[in-house]
């Protein structure tokens, strides 16, 4: 991935930017404290994407007066998880933001034109599966990845799955979602030849343990090129996946 870092030397290279500018911005402070939040202001310069908010837990004012500061240091496009429709409500009457109910994410400005390598395909095994996928989803495109959705695609209808031969055969990486036993993961592990990065739900009955079942599945996957992320961590896979999406360079 090209990152902010390079994107500033190949600037002054080219004589855009000049040292004391780039100077400056390497030496600018790399937090901002704000009492109840500390901003990594250089996280996308040291990373190659910034600061996301987790808004699980905190308070609406805590989420609006984070998103002001991000937009005055000038981060101008800001991602926002696990925001609940309520705290959207009142987030919204002090800060612009669009708000996908299903994913709990919220959006300040726009989603970018892709530049990864490929794409993602992000797939469920049930609809129930669908809110963490769409936060995968929305995760990666919001990161700059062009993105497949394939949804209800589970085991136990397994022909649903090879309807979508073509998408998963040709995806750079594949995001592979489900609950109950988790077999998702395996099964399209065994068809793809691109990384899988298999996601545990907290969907299924009593013996399923809130997810716990389809974790230990997917850790004792035998296909070859399947990782997991956390029960319901839709954004840490969609930001993995997009990371993967972009190796190498851009297209």
């Amino acid at each position: 991935m090209e990152t902010e870092a390079r994107k500033l030397l190949e600037s002054v290279k080219r004589g855009e930017t000049s040292v004391d500018e780039a100077l400056m911005k390497l030496k600018t402070a790399p937090f901002e404290d704000i009492g109840y939040a500390k901003l990594d202001t250089h996280r996308k310069l040291r990373t190659g994407a910034a600061e996301v908010i987790y808004g699980a837990g905190k308070t609406p004012e805590q989420i609006a007066g984070i998103i002001m500061k991000m937009r005055e240091s000038g981060q101008e496009r800001i991602l926002v998880t696990r925001l609940f429709e309520q705290s959207y409500e009142t987030v919204s009457e002090s800060v612009p933001l669009t708000y996908h109910k299903t994913a709990r994410i919220g959006i300040v400005g726009d989603i970018p034109e892709p530049d990864g390598i490929g794409k993602i395909v992000v797939a469920t095994g049930g609809t129930s599966d669908i809110p963490v996928a769409e936060e995968a989803a929305l995760t990666a495109e919001f990161l700059g990845s062009e993105v497949t959705r394939l949804y209800d695609v589970g085991v136990a209808g397994l022909h649903r799955l090879l309807a979508h031969k073509e998408e998963i055969m040709s995806a750079t990486v594949i995001v592979a979602i489900a609950g109950m036993e988790g077999a998702l993961a395996s099964v399209i592990g065994g068809l793809a030849d691109c990384p899988v990065i298999a996601v545990p739900t907290s969907v299924g009955y009593g013996a399923a343990f809130s997810g716990l079942s389809a974790l230990l599945s997917m850790l004792n996957s035998c296909a070859s090129g399947v990782s997991v992320v956390n029960i319901d961590n839709g954004f840490g896979a969609g930001y993995l996946a997009n990371m993967i999406n972009h190796t190498g360079g851009t297209k």
